[in-house]
Formats: C-alpha cells, structure tokens, sequence
C-alpha cells in the first residue's frame, strides 16, 4: 500500500525531558494503525504535533508527498487530518449541524448554505453507517451519538487521516462494535486511521498494524494479524505483565446498605430507588454508561451528597450522620472518578497528599498543632515502597505523577487504614497494561484481608475478571446483581442500553 504519512525522527522535549525521540512511522493508506504505550510514553505529544498543536525540536512528516509545516492546526485540517479527542469538544446549546458547520465558518452568517451542509451530512452519514439527526441538540444526544458527530466533523472537512483518541472510553460492547464497523468502512473507501486506545482487545479486533512507545522512543511494531497480547502487553511496560486472577475468599458479615435510596438535582444525574447490600470479601462491580447516575450514586456512597430519600446503613444496623467525615469513621475509603481533581492536589508534595485524610491525628500532627514531618515522611516512604509508586521525591509535585502512579497513591493512601469498604469510581481509566494489573492486584488483596469493595467502571472485562456480582445502572434505576460467572458482556452491554428497565 502506498504511504500517506511518513514520520521521520520527530523529536520534542520539555526541558530535559524527551516526550518523543528520534520517532519513525508511516501510515499506509487505507490502513488502522494503532499506537499503544504507558501513560507517559508520549503518544499525546505525537499526535499533538501532527495536528498542529506542537512544533518539534527536529524531524520531518512529509504528508501525501510533501513536508508539511508544524504549529497551525488550520494548516492540518486543510491538509485533510483530522483529531478526534477523548472529551468531545461540542456545543452543547447548538443543533448537530450547527456543530459541524462551526468549522467552516460562523454560525451567524446570513449567508450560511446550511441545505447543502445538511444534504452533505446526510450524504456522509450514510456512506459511513453514522446515522444522526441534523437538526437534533447536542444536549439530547447519546454518548454514542455525540463521538458519531465528532468523526463527521472532521469528515466534513473531507478528511484523510482521522485520528481517534481513546474512542471506546464511555460506549457499550455494542456502540462499540458499531464504531468499528465504521472504521473498517472508512478504510474500505481508503480512508486512514490512527487508533490510540489502552484496550489490546479491541485494537487487536480493528488494526492492521502495531506500534509501541515507550519513554518516548518507538520500541517495537507489529502486524496485527501475527500479534500476541501477552508480548504486545510486555513490549508496552517493558517486562512481563502478571495478570491478577480472582480467588475464592470468606464473606465477612454485611458492611453496607442502602434502601430505597433516591436523589433528584438539576446539578447531576439522578438516581431513584437504588437498593443494594455489601459484605466484607466481596467486589460488586456497577456497569454503565456516563451519565446514568454513576457518579452521583459515588457520592452518595461516600458521604459527598445527601439522599432525597432513603436509608443508609452501617454493619447493618447503624445509622450515621451523611457526610465524608462520618463515613470515613466508619471505615470507608473513597477512590474518585477524577483522580487529579478529587483525589489529590496537584501543586502539593507528595508527602502532603500521602497524609491528607489523616493530617489532624496522630502521629502526623502533635498536641501543639505542628504537623510531624519525620512521621509524615515515613508514612510517605512506606506507601511509595509498598505500593510502588514511582517518583523522584517525596517532596516533588503530585502532579507530575502519571495517571498509574497516582491512582496506587490514592488506593495507597487508604489502604494502610485497612478500609472496610472501599468505594472505587473508574479506578483504572486511561491507564496502561501494566498500571491496570497493578490497580486491579490491589483490590483483590483488598478483598482478600475482607474489605467489601463498590467498584464501578465502564470496562466490562474489568468487572467480569475481579468483580463477584455486577449489577447496571440506566438512568438513575439499579438493576439487581447478577454473578459473574454466569453472565457475559453481551448480557451487561444490552442492559446498559436499557433492556430489561
């Protein structure tokens, strides 16, 4: 196949820091080529700066024959590539084609020739399988639905190279098949894609071929069709990847449960009638797409909103006041969605954040009101040691941790406390192999010293694999738990559309 892109020693620091050296690749025409690395490993940067956002230090793309220039994002869209982000860029208040045409020029214009863009919509639409409804608000349209407009954005603007990021994060099995089905139809009509997931399954599904970053180089490729996951999974960390495999353990006494519990606010979701009970030992996992009441579900479990109604009890019988204080008092650890934003501050030492939730007892403040730093950088050296976190200092910034090596500060930070109930919101999102199966270990030896553990994830294979029972939430209702071992993800993913509400 003839090549469309050519990458040639792209190069690009920060600092000291190299975020890509010295990278080769083409893509082919027609072709998916999927990029995989660590969190870190710098295929944001790349893709940044073949889109324009960024000028490398050195290097050449040479695009259908020619050199193309770095820095203009304009420059790249005129070329024919096209970006399509994790977090959908939309307006929210404006209709479907008001959305697409944004691009091509203002919305106000009197001489918009909205029946032809409405006509060419349409055309693209179904040439590609994304049916879509142009006169529809953005805000009344499925995830699904709104990740469709984004591709015929950039197809609007008779892309050739179309890039996804992450496209996979918030669908179904279904809505995920039905994307791919559109990729392999983009390629059909000689389209090119690059792909950039963390899921090996489904990049394993729709690519053709394979590339692997790691600390910023290119350290491996290969056809897809001839790939391992085990050896794609090591080249991407760079040493073999331990999977952790569930086991059978005791079930404690009931640590939580709710009844009847409801919540209805014009700021989140809303969440109605929700029941459930968690004994210790035990991981219910909770499946859905964003959006259905998840995460307002989260917080209510942790003791961050307050119910409109219903009861939440504690070792069955005991009632508390609704707050995270009271809640954690009771022996809940609280892992949230947004690990940079909730779970810790960004510009604070990790040594700080390491202390956070204990910070006004002992031993890491004294009875004159000083905090105890020898004590405070001990605990902070034992958590980075025992749960691997990888880091300079203790005294560097939180945030220039990865997504992995903050996700096990936070899983960290409570588990030294022995939880008996850890509520963990998408613990595992946007994360590596290697970051996953460490993440994943540290619940089931949660589990196994008989904590009771919510996990609620959109990754069905996640809550197939470590989870005991998993029920679904669609908009704002619960389903009852259903056993692992005897259902499939075609089941959970049909509920998740709301079959069976």
């Amino acid at each position: 196949m003839e090549n469309l892109l050519k990458v040639e020693k792209i190069t690009k620091k920060f600092g000291n820091f190299f975020a890509n050296n010295a990278i080769d690749f083409e893509v082919k025409k027609g072709e998916v080529l999927a990029i995989l690395g660590e969190n870190g490993a710098g295929k944001t940067t790349l893709m940044n700066i073949l889109f324009g956002h960024y000028t490398p230090d050195s290097g050449n793309v040479i695009f259908e024959g020619h050199k193309i220039d770095f820095g203009n994002t304009n420059n790249a869209i005129k070329l024919g590539i096209g970006m399509v982000h994790q977090h959908f860029t939309l307006a929210e208040n404006l209709t479907v084609l008001e959305n697409i045409m944004i691009g091509k020029q203002s919305i106000f214009s009197l001489s918009l020739p909205k029946n032809e863009a409405r006509k060419k919509i349409l055309k693209l639409s179904k040439k590609f399988g994304l049916p879509i409804d142009p006169d529809a608000l953005v805000t009344d349209l499925s995830v699904s639905e709104k990740q469709r407009l984004e591709i015929l954005k950039t197809l609007f603007l008779d892309c050739k190279l179309l890039i996804l990021d992450e496209p996979t994060a918030a669908l179904t099995p279904q809505e995920t098949e039905a994307l791919f089905a559109t990729v392999r139809e983009m390629v059909e009509l000689g389209l090119s894609v690059i792909l950039i997931s963390h899921k090996l399954n489904e990049i394993l599904s729709v690519s053709n071929r394979i590339i692997v970053l790691r600390d910023g180089a290119l350290v491996g490729e290969v056809n897809t069709t001839s790939a391992v996951r085990s050896e794609i999974a090591e080249m991407i960390v760079g040493k073999k990847i331990e999977y952790p495999k569930k086991q059978e353990v005791e079930r404690k006494s009931q640590y939580l449960q709710l009844t009847d519990i409801s919540y209805k606010s014009l700021d989140v979701p809303p969440v109605r009638d929700i029941n459930l009970t968690l004994s210790g030992g035990q991981i219910l996992g909770i499946a859905g797409v964003a959006g259905n009441g998840q995460t307002t579900l989260a917080k209510l479990l942790s003791g961050h909103l307050k119910p409109s109604s219903g009861e939440i009890l504690f070792n069955k019988n005991k009632k508390v006041n609704i707050s995270p204080k009271s809640f954690m008092n009771m022996g809940l650890a609280y892992i949230p969605e947004d690990r940079n934003s909730d779970g810790l501050v960004g510009d604070m030492e990790i040594w700080e954040n390491v202390i956070m939730t204990e910070i006004d007892t002992p031993p890491f403040r004294n009875k004159f009101g000083w905090i105890n730093k020898s004590n405070s950088f001990e605990r902070a050296t034992n958590l980075c040691n025992l749960y691997d976190v990888r880091m300079q200092s203790i005294k560097q910034p939180s945030r220039l941790l990865s997504g992995g090596n903050v996700q096990k500060l936070l899983l960290g930070r409570w588990l030294m406390r022995s939880p008996k109930i850890i509520i963990a919101c998408q613990p595992t999102r946007g994360l590596d192999e290697g970051a996953i199966a460490s993440i994943q270990k540290l619940l089931l030896q949660a589990r196994a010293k008989g904590s009771g553990i919510i996990l609620i994830s959109e990754d069905l294979d996640e809550l197939l694999s470590i989870s005991d029972e998993v029920a679904v939430m669609y908009r704002g209702k619960l389903s009852k738990p259903f056993n692992t071992e005897q259902t499939d993800k075609l089941s959970i993913g049909l509920m998740m559309a709301g079959e069976g509400f």
